[in-house]
């Protein structure tokens, strides 16, 4: 076993006494039983292949070597070749197989995800998270579960810290070329994490090899991680292996820092049940055949003393288990198909308005003040609330100054700045949820998102749907947004329409200080991810026009339930009988607009603030329209193909006997930038006149 003051070469050395018999027989028996799940698949490919679905054959050693050191107050992270891994958990076959054949019963999401990707909270089981497919990407929730415990237990409000927790990462040699494994691996050695990266090196990523996809294995690459604990050993061998994970489990709880495992093994089977080894392996899979595990691992024992007859009675106990298993998961049910739209998200903890919002003697708030205090209200009250993010912590406080003080006032380990590692600040938010840490994390600019959209895709939307509901992800990412007055092309971005084509969030944009306060309450409780909109333009109420958006501030715990709009602005009762008005339906900046332009016609212009565009409530939009027969959607971004012209389509197809004209709609040019030059941006975004002109047409319409 080499570590990481030792060469590279890979060696053998039994450092840890041998583990129990009743061990052995065990890893034998696991280790006979998924070999039998391989080859019962490839003999009944016309029903097994049905979907696609990778084993562990050649990686059975070491996964259940990692599996039989994890306890039950641990989490893993496993990828999607760890079926032997799942077995060393204690999982039966049959749970495994409704997996594969996507039935009704499977364990952890009923029928809806791919074999060998588990979401478990079972008691005496370790808690296995939801994650994607994506290779790599489960770097960065794990680490982020790690960074959860490491908080909680410094809180002192960890339940299991006397069982010193670790999270166990398994990962491809393959995806440790990805950006955001380093992004992972950086804050884990950062904030030393408690947590082990277990690489399975079998020198292919599908039909690429080791050579053509890296410069150097994972082993190699990890010396460049200042104090991350690195061993190396081969991942073929059992014994080597136990005691090598020994080790590594042994360093991270004792420690409480990272390592990084690097197994070399081989890879028996097909890349996948839809990438057969035949089409690409050629005299490469008769070498990795030598060094087959489960043949190893049966010389060591009868070495050891067991007998063949022994054996053989626990690879029939194996194989007929799988059997029969295999009988039972072909006879279970498959899903109701009307449970389809099931755990789009986990019901919300705030349904009502609650709390002052007018509270008397209370003075007038700016928006980035409000935002300022509910944040400060929620890690006075919720112990296990932190806020993380880029210039957050320390002095700054935030670019806008909308966390000032807080770190001062909380310290370090609750408000901090991280490293300019989007994908790292929105995924992580999954693993610190899974593990009980309620996290507030901000992205500095809404044009600085995108590299964290992987995570937010993947990860974060879809692990209360494909978990069935096990693991809903409470995240709160607040995004500074929009333009005003020469911010430029990469300050100035308007994002809703890109989020909101990402089912599984929630998508909220407030327009004032009082809506900030409880929206922004409401985001953090809610048990889903929610991104938070917030104007730049909006949170100082300098720009000409944004007046209304500084209010008084709300009492600390009021609460606004997200997917509720309100009526910014009524029209005048008579005109509105005598069919004089009709309604703006906008969001955000175009509030402040709309207000604006109306003043051209008393009475005669409703503007209703949608206030949640998802879940949108599209019952008070149906209601505004009718009851005016004219309206106008309003949005700051580019208007092609935006969120604006869906709701003016949907209006249009809902509302079509009660429009006395078409739905008008007015965005920002459809340009691929915001101008830095302060004419060019005018002539680009909306504004109070251009509105006024598209307002006097439609009224006269």
């Amino acid at each position: 076993m080499s570590t990481q003051t030792t060469p590279t070469t890979l060696e053998t050395e039994f450092t840890a006494p041998l583990p129990a018999r009743a061990m052995l027989q065990r890893a034998y028996r696991l280790m006979r039983t998924a070999a039998e799940l391989a080859r019962l698949y490839e003999e009944n490919k016309a029903v097994t292949a049905k979907y696609v679905h990778a084993t562990a054959r050649g990686h059975e050693a070491i996964q259940l070597a990692a599996a039989f050191h994890l306890r039950p107050t641990d989490y893993a992270a496993p990828y999607y070749r760890d079926d032997a891994m799942l077995l060393g958990f204690g999982l039966e076959p049959y749970e495994l197989m409704l997996q594969l054949m996507a039935k009704r019963d499977d364990p952890f999401s009923g029928g809806r995800t791919y074999y060998s990707h588990p979401s478990l909270r079972r008691a005496g089981f370790p808690v296995i998270p939801h994650q994607s497919s994506a290779t790599g990407m489960q770097a960065i929730p794990a680490t982020g579960m790690a960074h959860g415990i490491k908080y909680l237990e410094g809180q002192g409000i960890l339940p299991s810290a006397d069982e010193q927790p670790v999270v166990l990462c398994s990962i491809g040699d393959g995806a440790m070329t990805e950006g955001e494994v380093a992004e992972a691996l950086q804050m884990a050695v950062l904030h030393q994490l408690p947590i082990i990266y277990l690489v399975q090196d079998n020198d292919w990523g599908i039909s690429a090899t080791g050579r053509e996809m890296r410069a150097m294995d994972a082993y190699e690459f990890a010396a460049g991680f200042k104090g991350l604990h690195r061993l190396q050993f081969d991942g073929a061998d059992f014994l080597a292996s136990h005691a090598g994970m020994e080790e590594a489990f042994d360093y991270a709880r004792r420690t409480r820092g990272p390592v990084l495992v690097h197994a070399k093994c081989p890879l028996l089977g097909h890349h996948t049940s839809g990438v057969r080894r035949e089409w690409y392996r050629g005299d490469n899979l008769a070498e990795h055949t030598l060094n087959d595990p489960l043949p190893r691992f049966h010389q060591q024992l009868l070495e050891l003393g067991y007998s063949e007859e022994e054996l053989e009675q626990l690879g029939q106990e194996a194989r007929a288990t799988v059997e029969a298993d295999y009988q039972r998961a072909l006879a279970a049910p498959a899903p109701d198909p009307a449970t389809f739209a099931d755990h789009e998200f986990a019901p919300p903890a705030v349904t009502a308005e609650a709390g002052e919002r007018s509270p008397a003697g209370a003075d007038k708030a700016l928006m980035v003040d409000a935002a300022l205090h509910a944040v400060d209200d929620i890690l006075r009250e919720f112990p296990e609330a932190l806020f993380y993010g880029q210039d957050v912590g320390g002095e700054l406080g935030g670019v806008f100054r909308e966390a000032a003080l807080l770190a001062k006032k909380y310290g370090d380990a609750r408000v901090f700045n991280t490293p300019i590692q989007e994908a790292y600040i929105v995924g992580s938010t999954a693993g610190m949820s899974a593990v009980g840490a309620k996290a507030i994390v901000e992205i500095q600019f809404a044009d600085y998102i995108w590299p964290g959209l992987n995570q937010l895709v993947e990860e974060l939307s879809k692990s209360c749907y494909l978990s069935n509901g096990k693991f809903p992800v409470q995240s709160l990412i607040r995004v500074p947004v929009g333009a005003y007055g020469g911010g430029g092309p990469y300050h100035s971005g308007s994002i809703e329409s890109t989020l909101l084509t990402i089912r599984g969030i929630k998508v909220v944009y407030p327009s004032n200080a009082a809506d900030m306060k409880g929206l922004l309450r409401a985001a953090f409780l809610d048990p889903n991810p929610v991104v938070l909109l917030e104007h730049k333009g909006l949170y100082w109420s300098k720009v000409p026009g944004t007046e209304d958006a500084k209010t008084t501030e709300p009492a600390a715990g009021y609460v606004i339930p997200l997917g509720k709009a309100a009526i910014a602005q009524e029209a005048d009762p008579e005109k509105l009988r005598n069919g004089e008005t009709c309604v703006v339906i906008t969001y955000g900046m175009g509030v402040h607009w709309a207000k604006t332009a109306s003043k051209q016609f008393l009475g005669q212009v409703e503007v209703l603030d949608l206030r949640t565009l998802n879940p949108l409530d599209y019952d008070s939009v149906e209601a505004a329209v009718r009851r005016h027969g004219k309206a106008l959607v309003l949005t700051e971004e580019p208007l092609m193909n935006s969120f604006a012209e869906s709701l003016a389509g949907r209006i249009q197809r809902t509302c079509f006997r009660q429009l006395d004209a078409p739905v008008f709609t007015l965005g920002a040019a459809n340009l691929p930038a915001i101008a830095l030059n302060v004419e060019l941006e005018k002539q680009m975004l909306p504004s109070a006149e251009k509105v006024g002109v598209v307002l006097a047409e439609l009224l006269a319409y």
